[in-house]
């Protein structure tokens, strides 16, 4: 049924919940986004106490909230550091290491969506070898730092 009396039907019968609906969790300026990115959003779930990837890098930043449990989280030049649920982390990607990204907790799981900016032709996530993981010691930050 449409007419003028529809249209006035409609506009009572629309929520106002989007005006209070947002919450800023996380607002960065990324050092920059690769030309041509695509975002690509993924969720991770890692068991009780499981170490997550290996030393890793991603070709551009990535942002993320732990919907539940407790991942830790550590990235060249940064101490290792808890992120709780409810709480949002990025990484600015590109020859950052990302040395861990596991489950902090022994007693639940961990679970986390991640948004990346991907280049266009490389993989989300590219594996660290030993190699270079000893070249660049020096710019991990030692543990209990």
């Amino acid at each position: 049924m449409s007419g003028p009396d529809s249209t006035a039907a409609e506009q009572k019968s629309r929520s106002t919940a989007w005006q209070t609906a947002l919450t800023t969790v996380q607002e960065v300026e990324p050092p920059f986004i690769p030309p041509g990115a695509h975002a690509m959003t993924v969720v991770i779930e890692y068991p009780p106490g499981d170490p997550g990837a290996p030393p890793h890098r991603h070709p551009g930043p990535a942002f993320g909230y732990v919907l539940e449990g407790e991942m830790l989280m550590e990235l060249e030049g940064r101490p290792p550091r808890p992120i709780p649920a409810g709480e949002a982390f990025w990484e600015p990607g590109g020859d950052v290491i990302h040395y861990q990204d596991g489950n902090n907790r022994d007693d639940m799981p961990v679970r986390f969506v991640v948004t990346m900016l991907c280049e266009p032709g490389k993989p989300m996530l590219t594996l660290v070898d030993e190699a270079e993981l000893a070249e660049r010691a020096h710019l991990r930050v030692p543990r209990g730092s």
